[in-house]
């Protein structure tokens, strides 16, 4: 595990990041990280960036599932933090 991370957001709300460096590329990726980054409101998961093994990089948003373009670490929280501010800017 190379970086994990909680933030609380409000009363009902938490973001959870976890990155793992991995000694070969989970299959379907094409980099060495395994990676969850998740928003959790209400004790329900409305969006997560995950690498899960044979569907490569990939993002939910609520009930959505949608190929994520990996460009890097750093693009990856970026991205990830934009989702968020977009989620809650529409609650």
């Amino acid at each position: 595990m190379i970086y994990r991370e909680r933030h609380v957001l409000g009363e009902d709300a938490f973001v959870e990041i976890v990155v793992w460096r991995v000694p070969r590329s989970v299959r379907s990726s094409s980099h060495r990280l395994k990676y969850r980054l998740a928003l959790v409101v209400a004790g329900e998961c409305v969006l997560r960036y995950d690498n899960e093994a044979g569907k490569g990089d990939h993002r939910h948003i609520g009930g959505v599932e949608t190929q994520y373009a990996f460009g890097g670490y750093e693009q990856l929280l970026s991205d990830f933090w934009s989702d968020v501010e977009s989620w809650r800017r529409r609650k």
